[in-house]
């Protein structure tokens, strides 16, 4: 038997990786590569398909729907909202990610922004190569001690993020319902509620999944419930922040400054006024990178279709 399977669409400079892993297997493999980019190109090419490797291009129940033979899909990455689960688990389609490949990464992206915002690095080196040699540039700027780093979600990376974070003297909070306060407890964080780690922290970091839950969690009325001067980090998903909400927040100063990997719309448009402001950092969804990184997710990417068609046990099964 022959099994047909389709990359969706990818950023790489070819798919040697990914076809090495499949040539490895005892399947006969047809192997499409495709660009995808609407949902009727993606049901062109993948309504016969047995497994799909998936990026960006969208697989909503529409698409789903369609599908004929599908019995796995594959994304690359952590996060699964291109996919609509609730059609996939009505279909009998495994899916599967890779939410181990960029822990290193993501957690050294959050620290670097962390470490760059509260010191006002870039705001401070902008200063010195126009001339102006005065620290009082990045006025203010506070200690590490007594002030309050709040985690939303409490998955691998932010427990990385801690562990890291944790030697600079922090008092160190998170929210995640789905965690218990004894686990927590072993990273030496205090588990909050929702409310609570809004109000109280000097900064706050996401590493939350994109959900309907999630989808504009940090809106007007959360920040507005903020201290006055939060830095806010983001290195999950861009739609968990209203962004016009954000904006207004820096502009008003109730925001001292936010440090973004993602955003509503990638890329963020140049009209964006996130732009203008000097006190947000932006990086083109970057967190994840690392040469490493980048071979062990498209290794187990590959590797979770061969194992869903050879009937092994799946490792990084989502349902």
């Amino acid at each position: 038997m022959t099994y047909k399977i389709v990359v969706t669409d990818y950023e790489y400079h070819d798919l040697k990786i990914e076809e090495e892993v499949l040539s490895g297997s005892n399947l006969d493999i047809e192997f499409v590569a495709a660009q995808c980019r609407t949902p009727e190109e993606v049901i062109d090419i993948c309504k016969d398909a047995d497994g799909i490797i998936n990026q960006y291009a969208p697989l909503n129940a529409e698409v789903l729907s369609q599908l004929e033979k599908c019995k796995v899909i594959s994304r690359y990455g952590v996060g699964v909202d291109t996919i609509h689960l609730p059609t996939a688990l009505e279909k009998g389609i495994t899916v599967t990610n890779v939410p181990d490949y960029g822990i290193e990464e993501v957690s050294n992206h959050t620290v670097a922004f962390l470490l760059a915002s509260s010191r006002k690095i870039v705001q401070l080196n902008e200063a010195v190569k126009n001339g102006v040699w005065d620290f009082k540039v990045g006025v203010p700027i506070h200690r590490f001690e007594n002030r309050i780093f709040g985690v939303l979600g409490f998955g691998k990376i932010p427990r990385r993020v801690i562990e890291k974070v944790n030697p600079f003297g922090f008092q160190l909070v998170a929210y995640d319902p789905f965690v218990t306060a004894e686990e927590m407890s072993k990273y030496n964080v205090r588990k909050v509620e929702l409310d609570e780690i809004i109000q109280t922290s000097d900064i706050l970091s996401l590493h939350l999944p994109l959900t309907e839950t999630t989808h504009h969690l940090i809106n007007e009325d959360r920040i507005a419930n903020m201290k006055d001067g939060v830095l806010i980090i983001n290195t999950a998903r861009g739609p968990i922040i209203k962004e016009c909400a954000l904006i207004e927040g820096v502009k008003s100063g109730k925001i001292a400054g936010a440090a973004l990997d993602v955003a509503e719309i990638e890329p963020i448009p140049l009209s964006s006024e996130l732009i203008q402001f000097p006190n947000v950092y932006l990086t083109p969804h970057s967190a994840f990178y690392s040469e490493e990184a980048i071979v062990e997710l498209r290794t187990k990417t590959a590797k979770n279709i061969v194992q869903v068609l050879e009937g092994e046990k799946v490792e990084y099964l989502v349902k």
